[in-house]
């Protein structure tokens, strides 16, 4: 296998804040988010009174409570996604407090369309550009798969044994992989939102203070694109390059969830995960680590070339803008604020 000359560049990290729900207007909650689109700053203030000054984060780009899916996507994702055919690996990952919008940005809702999410959008686009690319000289082969990290256990959202636990594998060439995932050749955008829709069904979901809906797991799907082009000459290009699709469960703070039994476990577990997450990236950030942390969690293993390979990567942080999510907001920042700083190597897998 060989590939073009390595280079660096860093995970591209935005903020999207979303709008006041109908429950903080009710309450009578203070706004204390500003967005500054053009200057890429998120302006934090602090609602309790204390005369601290406002704080403020400087990102790629971000998103205010007006912004919408399209525009999101076409600045955010389009360019990755675009990448992936041209044999480069990308993702594409949503991070944030519970009850945020994470899933709305990368799911959306499929009616009306303008409202869909990067994971649909990402779809339409591949079999577009196949379309418009695929001819006498190129065919191409389109795999999708899907698994959620539930509890640190690898389940295959695509298999009718869910439950079945999956194991987490290495290979030289192929980095980290899990072991007996299906995957499913795909043809249409119809089949893979087919596949997504299934999936989301066997995903854990269960209701917390904070959101009725909330995502309890971990979820990737991932979209592999193989291309064969026949050369003039009799030889043929083949490359490969595969998307993450990443909705991270949310980070949250078990007072405010109110969490008891099974939904304080997942969420002692979730918060593990996302720690782990964490570690990778300051350990990558601070430049004199010679350890980084993978093995500490599934998440991290599987997220191990995204963060510190060779994968065109982006994070969306997703914020509340009440004062009462003030502590929650900060650690967001925070977070995608040390992201911003890992630099990756891309390269195109491509073999004669």
């Amino acid at each position: 296998m060989s590939g073009l000359p390595k280079k660096e560049e860093c995970v591209r990290v935005v903020v999207r804040c979303r709008p006041m729900s109908r429950k903080e207007t009710e309450d009578n909650r203070q706004k204390v988010v500003e967005m500054d689109k053009h200057r890429g700053c998120v302006i934090l203030h602090n609602a309790g009174g204390s005369g601290e000054p406002p704080k403020t984060f400087t990102f790629d780009q971000v998103y205010d409570d007006t912004s919408q899916q399209e525009v999101l996507y076409q600045e955010t994702a389009a360019r990755i996604v675009d990448s992936v055919l041209e044999g480069f690996n990308g993702t594409i990952f949503a991070y944030g407090q519970t009850g945020t919008g994470k899933t709305f940005t990368m799911e959306g809702v499929n009616d009306p369309p303008e409202l869909r999410g990067i994971i649909p959008r990402s779809f339409a686009q591949v079999f577009e550009m196949i379309a418009a690319r695929g001819g006498e000289n190129t065919e191409f082969l389109v795999r999708a798969s899907y698994l959620e990290i539930y509890n640190e256990d690898v389940r295959d959202l695509l298999s009718k044994q869910t439950t079945n636990k999956l194991e987490l594998k290495e290979a030289p060439e192929s980095g980290v992989y899990v072991k007996d995932l299906t995957s499913y050749v795909v043809k249409t955008v119809r089949e893979c939102d087919k596949l997504r829709d299934f999936g989301a069904k066997n995903r854990h979901t269960g209701a917390t203070a904070m959101n009725q809906d909330s995502s309890r797991s971990h979820s990737i799907y991932t979209i592999t694109v193989e291309s064969c082009e026949s050369r003039a000459d009799g030889s043929s290009a083949i490359r490969m390059g595969k998307l993450n699709l990443v909705d991270l469960a949310g980070s949250e703070r078990q007072s405010k969830t109110q969490a008891t039994g099974d939904r304080l476990k997942e969420a002692t577990k979730i918060n593990m995960s996302l720690s782990a997450l964490g570690n990778c990236i300051s350990a990558l950030v601070d430049g004199k680590s010679t350890h980084i942390p993978y093995r500490d969690s599934k998440l991290t293993r599987l997220l191990q070339d995204s963060l510190g390979g060779n994968t065109k990567t982006v994070m969306i942080a997703n914020m509340g803008p009440a004062d009462y999510n003030y502590d929650e907001s900060i650690s967001t920042l925070r977070y995608a604020n040390r992201a911003k700083n890992i630099k990756n190597r891309s390269e195109e897998h491509t073999s004669e």
